[in-house]
């Protein structure tokens, strides 16, 4: 019978994450570089939070754009920390995760034969869901531009066929951020066009340097806005499954229809956490970025003394090294470290064609893993070069 299934799913691929994360777990002594998930644990406070709400049976179906409560707080984080205000009546939708909100926002606006602009490298979900809605990926080239897209390299790509661009900073998987003077330069452009920009911070809070910079904040994009964001990354939730997309009213309308036929509601005691979370525990993600940057200045060092080039990573827990001093390709490079040593990263492949001269490595882990991890990467590339 699999001849009748939907060819659109067939040809879709298990992301290159998920394959290395799956082996290197066959391995007693592995080293997981792999996985873009903190390795802290949920605040205790929030834990309890979720706990009280199962043994008081909370346990049912929430409103479909989620509880008002927690709309209420996603509304006060936003204008609080960076701003800029969405009504929790009209404009704001509680997802199962910022995944969920990814494709209810790219259903709801796609159709066959639309394109997306999206700056490459980049996080291997989009594709899958642009491709599956019928419409084209559009990659803007950013490896000549320090990871970080330009306003006229997007308008160079903009045609009467773009739907919408999508923009992840933080950037997953370089690490980078876009700095105000290109921000500005690059909302100038889109308010120009009439096109939807999707813009993905699900890693907003996990900024070294500054402060980070939302688009949100733009007034002149406020119709056309779809603003991603969740709790897995800044309060380690990602079990929880909590996301929420922010925009403006007429078009929540529409997303909010993507969302409840999808998955009626996020899971309420995760709703209730969420809540303790956004409430009372915005200090969480100052806490985990201490170590974070500690890991990172750790690996960006360690990695130059090897022989690899790479750009300082300014958010995220992720840093993108070149390979192309070694000689093989991504793919090739992350197989024999796995088999060789039990090291698993991410072969940039698996971030378009244009990470192709990289690997991903997640550093958040522990030091001690870090250290031997590299200690393993260390010895390998000894070997390559004999």
């Amino acid at each position: 019978m699999i001849h009748l299934i939907n060819p659109k799913f067939t040809k879709l691929q298990v992301p290159g994450i998920r394959i290395f994360a799956n082996e290197v777990a066959k391995y007693s002594d592995g080293i997981n570089f792999t996985i873009g998930e903190p390795d802290f644990s949920t605040p205790e406070q929030v834990q309890n939070a979720g706990v009280r709400a199962i043994k008081e049976n909370l346990t049912g179906y929430s409103h479909n754009a989620g509880l008002y409560e927690l709309r209420q707080e996603v509304s006060n984080f936003f204008h609080e920390e960076y701003g800029f205000y969405y009504d929790p009546d009209t404009e704001i939708v509680i997802t199962a995760g910022a995944s969920e909100a990814i494709d209810a926002v790219l259903r709801t606006i796609l159709s066959t034969g639309d394109e997306v602009i999206v700056p490459a490298p980049i996080y291997s979900g989009y594709e899958p869901l642009i491709q599956l809605a019928g419409a084209k990926i559009v990659y803007l080239d950013t490896t000549n531009t320090k990871f970080v897209p330009t306003a006229e390299g997007i308008e160079a790509l903009i045609t009467d066929k773009t739907k919408a661009i999508i923009l992840n900073f933080p950037s997953n998987p370089t690490g980078m951020t876009i700095p105000k003077k290109e921000m500005d330069q690059i909302v100038e452009v889109l308010a120009k066009h009439e096109i939807f920009v999707i813009s993905d911070e699900i890693y907003s809070e996990n900024t070294f340097h500054a402060k980070h910079l939302s688009f949100g904040a733009y007034p002149s994009l406020r119709d056309r806005l779809f603003l991603l964001h969740g709790v897995s990354k800044s309060h380690a939730m990602t079990g929880w499954r909590i996301g929420y997309v922010l925009s403006d009213a007429p078009l929540m309308k529409q997303v909010l229809k993507a969302h409840l036929f999808n998955s009626i509601c996020a899971a309420l005691p995760s709703q209730y956490a969420a809540i303790e979370a956004l409430r009372n525990c915005r200090h969480t993600p100052v806490e985990m970025n201490r170590a974070y940057i500690e890991r990172r200045d750790y690996v960006y060092k360690r990695l130059q003394k090897m022989g690899f080039e790479m750009d300082l990573p300014t958010g995220a827990f992720y840093i993108f090294p070149s390979i192309a001093h070694t000689g093989l390709t991504s793919w090739d490079f992350a197989t024999r470290l796995l088999a060789e040593e039990h090291v698993a990263v991410v072969p940039g492949s698996s971030f378009s064609i244009y990470g192709e001269r990289y690997i991903r490595i997640s550093y958040a882990n522990s030091m001690v893993n870090i250290q031997e991890g590299l200690d393993r990467m260390e010895r390998f590339l000894q070997r390559l070069t004999k």
